[in-house]
């Protein structure tokens, strides 16, 4: 006989079952995986699985939301069965091998009558603004990218200010100090509406109701080569009505540099407001730090080569592109491989895994990974704009360039012509180019004419710029 049981306070599953004690036993999930302590056998014993993980060398925070297969080796799990259970950080549901792992919301809440009753309660409740901030990041994903960094910096110049951070679930680690609400919670909807400031980095999601004197600033999160907005192909009305109408819930908009400035404002038909040329704030720490605690925080060592395999999304797939095969590329270039997803990808897809490969997409700083990594290969993410603050080499993977730039998005400008580092169609001619150490240099011109373009204002201090004008404007008191 098998059972189950949760121990609420430890937050952990608990398996017990007759005979030889198993081997071993998992918990599987798409982005995370635990073991569990088996004790017992004999004549009986328990799987104790921990609901809770860390990564990155951050803290023990619960699994992420999503389906996980239960495996113990030799058991029979028909018939296990736990209703399901709210705990304070995670919802609990077990049939079977399936552990399903939900945010903590209350089941009534989460109903779409609750849902409209919190959503009533926020558009009509005036309430009284605290000097808070609400920031997301891609939708409550992660807490990363420029409205972390400006995150960091208020933190230091203006503590009294409460920071909440929008997310998904409780797997997602916020910075130090600041609160994170779930989104759809009665809290996440009170936060949304208490904030004098909201600050995000993409569209804003529900229903969003100004309240008197509130301010939106949003961040973007990338200098564009696809095209965006107003400017992707096809004329598609409702897609231009929805733009216009999220781009006039923006008070300001940030740019990374002037050539981002000018699209933005054209794509999001962003016209009568102000834009802040200011540099990227989550590109500091690129002009200020070294990655080598983050290449710790990895365990790889200081004399690895490291490659980060960064691709962007594509509007006719949910899961990540595979036109790599990390492991055999660690092999083909003796180097350790970094997988980084995109937002986009995180929760369809899985992490990939293999001799000296590491799947980062679920990190919570893009800009810790561009330090640790020797050289950047991606596509046409808005992460080569970034990454060529470091001055380190890029390699363009694109062997579907064509239908990319004729039939899925287009491009503001020709990419093989002006990209500071190769383009390839194969692993095997991406390996080559790699391991020859004279590519960085053949480049070289493009790169310098590059980073005039486009890095000039990534200087390490844009975080300080933004935070300044938030506080001499009175968006938030310091």
């Amino acid at each position: 006989m098998t059972i189950a049981q949760l121990d609420e306070q430890s937050e952990t599953l608990i398996i017990a079952g007759d005979g030889p004690k198993p081997a071993d036993a998992v918990l599987e999930g798409a982005r995370a995986r635990v073991v569990a302590k088996i004790t017992g056998g004999g004549k009986t014993w328990k799987a104790r699985f921990p609901l809770t993980l860390a990564r990155w060398g951050g803290e023990e925070l619960p699994l992420p939301a999503g389906a996980y297969e239960l495996v113990i080796t030799g058991t029979d799990l028909t018939g296990i069965d736990v209703p399901t259970t709210l705990l304070p950080r995670l919802r609990v549901d077990v049939c079977g091998a399936v552990v399903e792992i939900a945010p903590p919301i209350a089941p009534a809440d989460e109903t779409p009558a609750g849902q409209a009753a919190l959503e009533e309660q926020y558009v009509t409740e005036s309430g009284d603004f605290e000097n808070a901030v609400f920031f997301e990041s891609f939708y409550g994903q992660s807490a990363g990218c420029n409205p972390r960094a400006i995150d960091r910096e208020l933190a230091g110049r203006a503590p009294d200010v409460t920071r909440y951070w929008s997310v998904t679930d409780l797997s997602v680690p916020v910075p130090p100090g600041a609160i994170a609400v779930v989104e759809g919670t009665p809290e996440w909807w009170r936060a949304r509406a208490a904030a004098r400031l909201l600050i995000v980095n993409d569209w804003l999601r529900r229903r969003f109701a100004r309240k008197p004197g509130q301010k939106v600033l949003q961040t973007w999160h990338g200098t564009p080569l696809k095209r965006l907005a107003l400017h992707r192909p096809g004329f598609a009305p409702r897609r231009m009505a929805a733009v216009v109408k999220e781009s006039r819930r923006w008070d300001v908009l940030l740019a990374q540099n002037t050539y981002s400035e000018r699209i933005l404002k054209k794509a999001y038909a962003f016209f009568g407001k102000p834009v802040w040329t200011d540099g990227y704030p989550r590109n500091d720490m690129l002009v200020t730090d070294d990655g080598a605690a983050t290449r710790e925080q990895l365990g790889i060592s200081p004399d690895e080569r490291v490659l980060l395999y960064a691709p962007t999304w594509r509007d006719d797939r949910s899961e990540m592109v595979d036109f790599i095969d990390p492991q055999l590329l660690a092999e083909q270039t003796d180097s350790v491989v970094l997988v980084r997803g995109h937002s986009r990808t995180l929760r369809p897809g899985r992490d990939q895994s293999g001799a000296r490969v590491i799947d980062v997409t679920g990190h919570p700083e893009t800009a810790q990974l561009l330090l640790a990594a020797d050289a950047l290969i991606t596509d046409y993410s808005s992460v080569m704009f970034d990454f060529s603050v470091t001055g380190k080499p890029i390699f363009f993977l694109v062997p579907d360039l064509e239908h990319y730039r004729g039939e899925l998005r287009g491009f503001y400008f020709d990419l093989a012509a002006r990209a500071p580092g190769p383009l390839v169609s194969t692993q095997e001619e991406l390996a080559e180019r790699i391991n020859d150490a004279t590519v960085p240099g053949h480049f070289g011109p493009r790169y310098a004419a590059w980073r005039k373009q486009f890095n000039e204002l990534d200087d390490g201090r844009a975080s300080e710029r933004v935070v300044s004008r938030l506080l001499d404007l009175g968006y938030l008191e310091a």
